[in-house]
């Protein structure tokens, strides 16, 4: 483990680089990612210092990608004060105004797990994570070491929607979110981002971090649907402009 240059100064922590392992949204693609150590030195401060140059959380493991030949990874933020609802964001809002939102204490609820369950198996069949345990559903969304917020949505007592969010010292961090995918015609996903646009703004936060925007992966290219967005590029956060940016 050594310390890299490129990161901003935190003379206590340690940087290593996985090894390599399928790439969970390229087809064909070995990916590493470069995990901060240790863990107990993390705290809400240096976190947000982490987010803003390009790392995410996964469970209690702080990570950005590291891949040997590819850079389709691209970490995005939203300026939360410039941000303007297109038509059809408006209608997804004004659609599941019926939505009750209720901030919950981190721990395991089985009608939690069923719902991530079922938006596994109907939105990522075969990646893996449509497999996960309890134990492992548990490791992934409910354990932090920093300011975590478990948000449920919930319409006429029925559980719609959860999210997952991180509070940083200049926006909130959105780390996941899943929902009922059994209902036709529904807008749940641009629902939840649209409700944490708000509360960074209910927060006077100025950005909301979307996590990595990929041009060729469906699973994330939905993000330039929000803008303005800032792209980190050669550790600079720059204006976004999707037909210029490239995967490789």
């Amino acid at each position: 483990m050594t310390h890299l240059r490129d990161l901003p100064a935190f003379p206590l922590l340690q940087f290593y680089t996985t090894t390599s392992y399928s790439c969970s949204y390229l087809p064909n693609r070995s990916a590493r990612s470069q995990v901060a150590t240790p863990i107990n030195l993390i705290d809400n401060r240096t976190y947000s210092d982490l987010v803003r140059a390009g790392f995410r959380r996964s469970g209690v493991f702080t990570y950005r990608p590291r891949c040997d030949l590819c850079t389709a990874c691209q970490p995005v933020r939203l300026d939360v004060a410039r941000f303007t609802p297109s038509r059809s964001q408006r209608r997804a809002f004004a659609q599941h105004t019926g939505l009750t939102a209720q901030d919950c204490a981190l721990t395991f609820r089985e009608d939690h797990y069923q719902l991530y369950q079922r938006y596994q198996n109907a939105r990522h069949t075969g990646g893996g994570m449509d497999q996960d345990s309890r134990e492992q559903y548990a490791q992934f969304l409910l354990q932090t070491h920093v300011d975590s917020r478990l948000i449920e949505f919930r319409e006429d007592g029925v559980l719609r929607i959860v999210s997952i969010i991180d509070v940083l010292d200049d926006g909130l961090s959105a780390v996941y979110t899943f929902y009922d995918c059994d209902i036709p015609h529904t807008s749940f996903g641009t629902f939840a981002i649209l409700w944490q646009i708000a509360e960074c703004q209910r927060l006077e936060l100025p950005w909301l971090y979307l996590g990595y925007w990929i041009r060729d992966s469906k699973k994330m290219a939905y993000k330039e649907k929000f803008h303005p967005l800032t792209v980190l590029r050669e550790g600079e956060w720059q204006a976004f402009v999707p037909q210029q940016e490239s995967g490789d």
